[in-house]
């Protein structure tokens, strides 16, 4: 893939000096060639390419996530996992304060 864009960018950029060192020929339309056939189509054409790459990187990205967030469910504690009785409630607790009428 890399390979054609370099190649591309290289015929366009070639494309761009000879019309710069033409006798009819500008700087700025040499500038203008270059990102028109060149920069614009390859990067266009970059993008589209590495699509499949993006997405599954991100699928990666998202699986290592998902195990990161079991890998922590698993190894948290339950108050109650002991596999003992819960406690009772302590007796004689504080009493309530009541307004004197």
């Amino acid at each position: 893939m890399y390979l054609v864009l370099i190649a591309w960018l290289y015929v366009t950029l070639l494309m761009a000096v000879a019309e710069a060192a033409s006798p009819g020929g500008t700087l700025l339309g040499a500038a203008v060639t270059f990102v028109s056939y060149g920069l614009l189509p390859a990067g266009i054409l970059g993008y589209i390419l590495a699509t499949p790459a993006r997405k599954r990187a991100l699928r990666a990205r998202r699986a290592a996530e998902q195990a990161r967030w079991d890998a922590r469910q698993a190894s948290a504690v339950e108050p109650d996992a002991g596999g003992h009785a819960p406690a009772a409630a302590e007796p004689g607790g504080v009493a309530p304060v009541r307004e004197e009428a």
